[in-house]
């Protein structure tokens, strides 16, 4: 039996890949990294679950290396404002990995992290690798579809999201009238549509795109029913993702509760293809 090692951390992702990996045969050793991992939504699938916090570098390799794992893959956010709270208690490790980086931004860290793994032998996997069905399709998955004075706001959007992504800030703009509301930073995206929400009023855009040269085994874009429901709080009205390299979890209770709404979703690719 071929055996995996799931990093799990907010959100519902960790038990879609749990399942999945769980459906096909794998024997699951899952890290339910605290404080913000859900562990008994793991415990189903999870062959070995070990609660480790996300600070404790070292244990969780321990706990990687004591049951021979050499595959491994990151599922579910670790918001990067722990660092910056109590909730974080680094390890010798994990402060030797922070002094050592050039910045902190998300993939200077993430890739840090790749490299300890890859010195103990373990490989970490595309994300998607187990979750490829909810990728977004590319074209119109609401009951409406954008306007024209819409589609020019997601393209402008997309446009900035894309280069908000090559500078490491975030992945998602709020736009309106080909005008920026709001840029996602550190806070995650669901504040920052509220947050462009504020300042749009009715009809803002929320773009989210991939970087251009995302790493697909960490930090992948996702999007779900919370994403709409900070939408409807915002008064947004389209939600535009980059087909193909988003996640869309919840996507049949998401896109209900979006045609309910009157909101637009749509999966783009850089173009008006519909």
């Amino acid at each position: 039996m071929k055996t995996v090692g799931l990093f799990a951390g907010w959100g519902s992702l960790p038990r879609v890949v749990a399942e999945d990996a769980k459906n096909r045969g794998y024997r699951l050793i899952a890290i339910a990294l605290d404080p913000v991992a859900n562990p008994e939504e793991l415990r189903p699938y999870a062959d070995v679950l070990e609660e480790i916090n996300v600070g404790k570098v070292g244990k969780i390799l321990d706990a990687l290396k004591k049951n021979q794992v050499k595959e491994a893959v990151m599922a579910g956010k670790v918001p990067k404002n722990l660092l910056y709270q109590k909730k974080i208690r680094p390890d010798l490790k994990a402060v030797k990995i922070l002094l050592s980086l050039k910045n902190r931004n998300d993939d200077t860290i993430m890739l840090a992290l790749v490299k300890e793994l890859e010195k103990e032998g373990i490989k970490l996997l595309e994300t998607t690798e187990f979750c490829k069905d909810i990728l977004v399709r590319e074209g119109v998955l609401t009951k409406k579809s954008p306007s024209k004075e819409e589609w020019a706001d997601i393209e402008y959007g997309f446009a900035l999201a894309r280069e908000m992504g090559r500078l490491d800030i975030g992945q998602t703009v709020v736009v309106k009238n080909k005008a920026v509301m709001a840029v996602e930073a550190i806070e995650g995206t669901d504040k920052a549509i509220k947050r462009g929400g504020r300042l749009a009023g009715d009809g803002a855009i929320i773009v989210k795109a991939a970087k251009p040269s995302q790493d697909m085994r960490f930090d992948v874009p996702a999007v779900g029913a919370k994403t709409i429901e900070a939408m409807v709080e915002a008064r947004a009205r389209v939600l535009a993702l980059e087909a193909g390299k988003t996640l869309f979890l919840e996507r049949e209770k998401a896109i209900k509760e979006a045609n309910e709404a009157g909101i637009t979703i749509v999966g783009f690719k850089g173009k008006k293809s519909i």
